[in-house]
């Protein structure tokens, strides 16, 4: 009898040892923790790229420059089908350069578009591929794709590029 309650005790507790076992491997909603939850990415990005558009338009520099990787190999280019103008920045230090000196030469706050509610996001573990349309007051519709990296758990900008069409797209 005695014999039989250990082996029942022992069938028991290799029972809950196995269930914790298989229980560890998964988060709380039942996914595996390596799996990637799509919609608190996404939201996560969302929520970079309006506050780096918001710290933009509202000139403040330091705020702006802690959703950007602060890399050699980033880049941020424009393109202006309007006045035919183009830009193209290569390097944290170029970028911050020219934005530093943007805000410098036009330190007035401008109206901030309408933010974001909706992107297309490509997900690839610590990185994504965003691209969405914008309407700025100022200078009309804009098409933007941003590359994005995720640095010690917050998502930053990697790469930017945006197209203007104006408030006549053809």
């Amino acid at each position: 009898m005695l014999i039989e309650e250990l082996n029942s005790l022992k069938s028991l507790i290799i029972v809950i040892i196995s269930m914790l076992t298989l229980n560890s491997c998964q988060d709380t909603l039942g996914k595996p923790k390596n799996e990637i939850d799509f919609e608190t990415e996404k939201s996560a990005i969302m929520e970079c790229l309006n506050s780096e558009t918001k710290s933009a338009f509202a000139r403040d520099f330091f705020l702006w420059k802690n959703h950007w990787v602060h890399g050699q190999n980033i880049s941020k280019t424009y393109i202006n089908y309007v006045d035919s103008s183009y830009s193209e920045s290569v390097g944290w230090n170029e970028i911050s350069g020219f934005v530093k000196r943007f805000i410098e030469d036009h330190p007035e706050p401008e109206p901030t578009p309408k933010l974001l509610n909706d992107i297309d996001v490509r997900l690839y573990q610590n990185g994504a591929w965003v691209s969405f349309q914008q309407m700025d007051s100022i200078r009309g519709l804009k098409r933007e794709t941003r590359l994005m990296e995720k640095i010690d758990g917050k998502w930053k900008i990697a790469g930017m590029h945006t197209t203007i069409y104006g408030f006549n797209k053809n």
